[in-house]
């Protein structure tokens, strides 16, 4: 039984805990309420409430990466945080490449 315990003190430091999941969880809930109830009530004009959600949605992937991930700053995370920003890259230039691509094929095929 002392093997089961040294294995949740090696889980819960390295981030794993599950307090780090219940606060990530509920800052995920609250990200995901407020724009829901910006949306619904109509309360920002709609360059405002786009903002919002954009901001909001950011947010709530440094929440996951952070709280659910467990991708810091330490030394341990600094190749998995390299690989993450590296597949940022590689998504980011294949949806602008793509996105560029229709965009010339759009205006080449008009009459």
């Amino acid at each position: 039984m002392a093997g089961h315990d040294n294995h949740s003190d090696a889980h819960a430091s390295h981030g794993g805990g599950v307090k780090s999941y219940l606060i990530g969880f509920v800052m995920a809930v609250v990200l995901t309420v407020i724009p829901f109830a910006i949306v619904m009530n109509h309360t920002f004009s709609r360059g405002v409430t786009v903002a919002i959600i954009s901001i909001m949605a950011a947010v709530q992937m440094l929440v996951h990466i952070v709280y659910f991930l467990h991708m810091d700053r330490s030394p341990e995370q600094r190749s998995n945080v390299q690989v993450g920003l590296f597949s940022v890259l590689i998504i980011g230039i294949v949806v602008v490449g793509s996105l560029w691509v229709m965009h010339n094929m759009n205006i080449n095929m008009m009459p």
